[in-house]
């Protein structure tokens, strides 16, 4: 009986009555179900198309749709759909390294503020408002005109750009769990700086660190199509929706061959809007206030 007690209180328990909601919300899980179908493309084209990204057919240049090539091809003849799945990959791999990056070093600023002490936190705290006050897009340009073209760069840019924000959540979060009084015993017990950011801070702020990841990923594939687009990110012949998109500021390729950039900004629009749907469901899944409604 006491064990069955026990079971029926973890499945009651906050983590499953969030993803209760989550399951609920009909909107986030038709989201959810693009964003995996867009994985599964991305991840297994090299197996499911005759074409690789970069294989260029000399009669077959500026092709329109066909059965040949559903997407159509370029100005040297690569397959569009080889090529957009490839630049999905691309994409998707700089948007989830920069957004694990950013996640490690916004929690680790902010939680630092809030437990290891005054001067610590005054430091830290100095250090995001001056993160936050310069222009993300004068700033962008600058690092990826330093830092040149490449995926390495353009995820540190992104990185650079992305964690101040989440650095102000989990402060606040934890200046308030630090005068709890498992906090404060545990303090009492000699336990270590790194003890309680593990067992007491990481548990404490999972909500915002999966709800920012998740809307913070959308952000990423934006700011790495951006650069990319001025020319500042995945360098050609690498494809990436960012570059791909690039083929559309020469008047000719935006009037007559509308599949070349068309195709790779239907699935960077598509995805944002699922990856925005996944995170606006984990958000309200994860809201305490959700609760009372």
């Amino acid at each position: 009986m006491a064990v069955s007690a026990q079971l029926r209180s973890r499945g009651n328990g906050p983590l499953a009555r969030a993803m209760k909601r989550f399951a609920a919300n009909n909107v986030t899980l038709v989201g959810l179900a693009i964003l995996l179908v867009m994985l599964a493309l991305v991840v297994f084209h090299p197996w499911l198309l005759r074409y690789k990204p970069n294989d260029i057919d000399l009669l077959a240049i500026n092709k329109g749709p066909s059965a040949a090539h559903w997407f159509g091809t370029d100005g040297v003849g690569r397959d569009i759909l080889a090529r957009v799945l490839h630049g999905g990959r691309i994409s998707l791999l700089v948007a989830g390294s920069s957004v694990v990056i950013s996640l490690v070093i916004g929690y680790v600023v902010g939680a630092l503020a809030a437990m290891a002490g005054r001067v610590v936190d005054a430091v830290l705290m100095r250090l995001v408002d001056l993160a936050m006050t310069l222009p993300p897009v004068i700033l962008l340009l600058v690092i990826a005109s330093i830092t040149g073209a490449g995926i390495l760069s353009t995820i540190a840019v992104i990185s650079l750009l992305s964690w101040p924000v989440l650095a102000r959540m989990v402060r606040a979060r934890l200046m308030e769990l630090r005068e709890r009084d498992f906090v404060i015993a545990a303090r009492g017990m000699g336990a270590s700086l790194g003890h309680l950011l593990w067992r007491h801070g990481l548990p404490n702020t999972i909500d915002i660190l999966v709800v920012y990841a998740a809307l913070q990923f959308a952000a990423a594939i934006l700011l790495e199509a951006g650069l990319s687009f001025l020319g500042l990110g995945i360098p050609p012949p690498e494809a990436s929706w960012g570059n791909m998109l690039n083929a559309a500021r020469s008047t000719v390729v935006l009037e007559q061959y509308p599949w070349q950039w068309l195709f790779a900004g239907g699935a960077l629009v598509l995805t944002v809007l699922a990856i925005n749907f996944v995170g606006d469901g984990l958000r309200d899944a994860f809201d305490p206030r959700s609760e009372l409604n």
